[in-house]
């Protein structure tokens, strides 16, 4: 099979990890057989300094025309200054904006061999941890009527949390078909008992769970959520929230894996099309120094191939070998412990596409 892949390394280490995960790609073109077509473009403070956008109408098309897109990072202090419209960060928002990509995957996997990296106990972590929280990225607090009036008390500023049962239902269904492929648990986070938004998002995610009666459903509110993430992690599968809560929960039960080394993220439409990328973001005090992680970026490769391309067999080679080269001992300085062997980037990266196999 022929794949057209939109390459976006962007900003920071993000150009460092995406270097080795498009070597991932490459492997598993040779083993399975398939060619991967690489368009790259850039979006970000690179793009700003190159062309005084962070995003170019050239790359919309591009990314139009391809089969996924594969992000790096994007911003940093040295476009801090910039108007809105020209922050690095505008880039990737308009990526998200022209392809609807509405629904945000965070996985957060406790890999065998860095569970002493974790910062929670071993009697917590035992069971392991493997959580996929899904939040709509579109929609709530971050994206609704804002801004700034004079009120009872003087100045004050207001941001307002509105949820349409169209927005709730197409991330819903998105949780619900995902959990179908893993232990059919849903577990969605709301504020019902304090919020109108909240009690539509719990109403909207009952109807939605009777189309999948294999899926059982359960709800739970957002500070026994927080606790539960933090006490007991192997109790969930599938999270379902909204924009602003699954932006913290995510953070908390990223923080489980020991690193944000480790962390993918995807953000699709409903089509299935998505971007994918590490959360790590660009970290410029680092960047070209050879000692940034690219096992996020191979993560995500891992879910651009099942989620995106539906190759769940090569996906799962990649993770495959992200499982050895740990076991084996190699590290980067952010998940180095004694007795381990500490590589630099594009090492980690070559032991990695090393134990790619079929």
């Amino acid at each position: 099979m022929n794949y057209r892949i939109a390459v976006i390394p962007g900003d920071g280490i993000g150009v460092d990890v995406i270097n080795e995960a498009v070597k991932a790609l490459d492997k598993i073109g040779e083993l399975y057989g398939h060619t991967f077509q690489y368009e790259y473009r850039l979006v970000g403070g690179c793009c700003v300094d190159a062309y005084g956008v962070p995003i170019q109408d050239e790359t919309i098309e591009v990314c139009r025309n391809s089969d996924a897109i594969l992000f790096g990072a994007a911003g940093g202090p040295k476009w801090d200054s910039l108007p809105f419209e020209l922050r690095p960060e505008r880039g990737l928002g308009r990526l998200r904006k022209e392809f609807n990509l509405f629904a945000n995957l965070r996985p957060s996997k406790i890999y065998e061999d860095l569970k002493e990296k974790s910062p929670l106990k071993n009697r917590v972590i035992e069971k392991g941890v493997d959580i996929m929280l899904i939040r709509d990225l579109t929609g709530g607090i971050y994206f609704s009527e804002k801004g700034n009036r004079i009120g009872k008390h003087g100045e004050e500023a207001y941001d307002v949390e509105c949820y349409s049962k169209f927005e709730v239902e197409r991330v819903a269904r998105k949780a619900f078909e995902i959990a179908m492929g893993r232990k059919k648990l849903v577990t969605s986070v709301d504020k019902s008992n304090a919020l109108f938004s909240g009690k539509l998002w719990r109403d909207t995610v009952a109807e939605v769970a009777k189309d999948y009666p294999e899926v059982r459903l359960e709800n739970m509110l957002v500070d026994k959520a927080a606790m539960e993430i933090a006490c007991n992690p192997s109790r969930f599968d599938v999270i379902l929230t909204t924009s602003i809560f699954g932006d913290i929960l995510s953070d908390e039960a990223g923080v489980t894996t020991g690193s944000v080394g480790m962390l993918p993220s995807a953000a699709i439409n409903e089509k299935g099309f998505g971007l994918y990328e590490p959360i790590h973001g660009t970290a410029p005090d680092i960047a070209g120094m050879g000692i940034a992680n690219p096992l996020a970026s191979f993560a995500a490769v891992e879910m651009l191939l099942r989620i995106g391309l539906g190759l769940d067999e090569e996906a799962a080679a990649i993770d495959r070998a992200i499982n050895k080269v740990l076991h084996d001992g190699y590290r980067t300085g952010d998940i180095f412990m004694e007795g381990n062997t500490k590589v630099t980037t594009a090492e980690m990266g070559a032991r990695t596409v090393e134990r790619i196999t079929r």
